[in-house]
């Protein structure tokens, strides 16, 4: 068999019989390599619009999850105020509490003693 002086030299005919410096499988493939490529890019441009989407679906949480915690400290500090203001309170109303006793026995032993002397 014979062989081909353009295909030694390194020259090849396409399916169109255009005259390619490549072999017609290896330009086959190459193209194939492309298609899949541009396949690629794409699956990988979509992949980050989904990405994209994700985080910002995540940032948008964490906002929320930010804010309800601020609420909640904030309740808990108002909780916390409350608390004390009962506890002044508490303490204000004993003290009352004390200060009236000691009337009451002030008033207990001024009637004691006008009933002493009106005997």
């Amino acid at each position: 068999m014979a062989k081909d002086p353009l295909a030694e030299a390194g020259l090849h005919f396409d399916e169109l019989n255009k005259l390619r410096v490549l072999e017609p499988d290896v330009s086959q493939k190459t193209v194939e390599l492309k298609e899949e490529c541009e396949d690629f890019v794409d699956k990988i441009g979509q992949f980050q619009k989904i990405v994209g989407g994700l985080i910002e679906l995540v940032d948008e949480l964490a906002k929320e999850a930010e804010t309800e915690k601020m609420k909640a400290i904030g309740a808990r500090n108002l909780l916390k105020s409350v608390e004390k203001q009962r506890e002044a309170q508490q303490q204000q109303l004993q003290a009352l509490i004390v200060e009236k006793k000691m009337q009451l026995e002030r008033y207990s032993i001024v009637l004691e003693q006008n009933q002493t002397i009106v005997l």
